[in-house]
């Protein structure tokens, strides 16, 4: 075998599967994934493992797959990782564990995130679970939120013996791995909710419909409930936009809405109680994640798709894979382009979208260069739905109703990067409540960090 080489990973062709909501990525079988583990060459100083947020021992398991021992690989990624099905399908491996993998100096690195999926999906299929606390304390935490900075933190906490609970607003759990990513990229009742299930295995409960700073307080919680100490990963849902004329007009959405209405409620299927509009021609502003998966869930749809994006190519924030199968499946990419104005007709539909060409000029506050008008090159695009994808803020639900809980101008929850530690004392937060919306594996890092911070609190306690 070629050891510089990466075993190559099946998918759907692109024509089928621009068409239906299975998995476009159908990962290795147990031949392949031992095929490719070889390829580790078991770095004593190992920096795929500094690269990993939640620093899972990676040339230990890829070990383990290499031998063939796929139950034991399972279980030292456990120890790390709450959702390793998960991560191995939504990671940004390649800024990250690959990013840093020695083999990819001079060769491909190490399909890590490939392997991870693989020991973690056989897992599931063989019935093994993560192995639970010896015995527990009897103490109480609460966690706020069922997405993954709030089910690591939970997991963890329920390994080293805590009482743990967690509170969800929403009528399912999973957070935006239910409501934000789609079936396609990630399958909730096959992969999802058999993470969660692993983590109520560990003696987790979650609560659902259960709205922090409404049904109860945070302060409740402490005073009344008997909760010791309070994991706040709420996540960021609210929507931003442009602030341009029409925003307001029928047919244009929040990328958070359009995905949320497809894949928690299923508008997809006629039948649905909440049926989604199925544009004939959709622009989806924005170049992150999360506008490809709403430029790829219209497409399914039936829609003519563009993704309209100020910057180039290059600046894209998007997984460099997310771009690929979005352009291999027959999205149009309209970069250097921004929106000025969405058109409405008399009804108040949206009927097209005046935007003006681009060009990149000196680097801005965050390194990129910044995009620049080019005037006179204003033109119009016909439409019937726009989305926007313009990033998300946090709820400020919680903070307001929280007594001595301090947030940014950003309303993101102010605490300590190390342990997650707020303004107010036995109360802990991460993920994208703190940072604003990032990606899955930093939010379970926080969550990680978080679970660390709590037991050190409530030790010394």
């Amino acid at each position: 075998m070629d050891v510089l080489t990466k075993v190559p990973v099946r998918e759907q062709e692109a024509a089928a599967r621009a068409k239906n909501f299975d998995e476009v990525c159908l990962g290795y079988n147990k031949e392949e994934a031992m095929e490719e583990a070889v390829r580790c060459i078991n770095c004593k100083n190992a920096q795929c493992i500094k690269g990993c947020p939640v620093a899972i021992d990676i040339p230990a398991f890829v070990e383990q797959v290499k031998l063939g021992n796929i139950e034991e690989a399972y279980q030292i990624i456990s120890r790390s990782s709450a959702l390793p099905a998960v991560c191995g399908r939504v990671c940004p491996q390649e800024s990250q564990c690959e990013g840093k993998c020695i083999r990819g100096i001079k060769g491909d690195p190490v399909s890590i995130g490939k392997l991870e999926r693989f020991v973690a999906d056989w897992a599931r299929e063989n019935g093994i679970k993560p192995e639970p606390a010896k015995e527990k304390n009897g103490r109480k935490v609460a966690v706020i939120g069922s997405g993954p900075a709030g089910l690591t933190c939970a997991g963890d906490l329920a390994k080293l013996g805590y009482d743990v609970t967690i509170f969800e607003a929403l009528h399912e759990a999973g957070g935006v791995l239910v409501y934000g990513i789609p079936e396609f990229r990630l399958p909730k009742a096959e992969v999802v909710a058999k993470e969660i299930a692993n983590v109520e295995s560990l003696g987790v409960a979650i609560e659902k419909n259960v709205i922090i700073g409404k049904s109860i307080t945070i302060d409740e919680l402490i005073e009344e409930e008997g909760y010791e100490a309070v994991f706040i990963g709420s996540g960021a849902g609210l929507p931003k936009f442009m602030g341009i004329p029409g925003e307001n007009a029928n047919g244009v959405f929040s990328a958070n809405e359009y995905l949320t209405r497809s894949n928690l409620m299923k508008a997809f299927h006629e039948e649905s109680n909440t049926p989604i509009m199925r544009g004939r021609k959709v622009a989806v502003v924005g170049g992150g994640n999360v506008a490809m998966d709403a430029a790829r869930t219209a497409l399914r749809l039936g829609a003519e798709v563009h993704i309209v994006y100020r910057r180039s190519e290059e600046e894209l924030p998007a997984r460099v894979e997310e771009v690929h199968h979005a352009k291999e499946e027959g999205i149009i990419f309209d970069l250097l382009t921004n929106p000025t104005e969405i058109l409405e007709d008399e009804n108040n539909w949206v009927r097209g979208m005046k935007c003006i060409r681009m060009e990149l000029g000196e680097p801005d506050a965050s390194g990129r260069r910044r995009p620049v008008e080019i005037p006179g090159s204003e033109f119009e695009m016909e439409l019937d739905t726009v989305i926007m994808s313009l990033g998300t803020s946090p709820n400020p639900l919680i903070s307001s109703t929280t007594e001595g809980l301090e947030t940014n101008k950003w309303k993101c929850i102010v605490a300590d990067e190390e342990f997650g530690r707020t303004t107010k004392e036995g109360v802990f937060a991460g993920g994208d409540a703190v940072t604003g919306a990032a990606t899955v594996i930093l939010a379970m890092g926080a969550g990680k960090a978080a679970a660390k911070g709590i037991h050190n609190y409530l030790s010394n306690k």
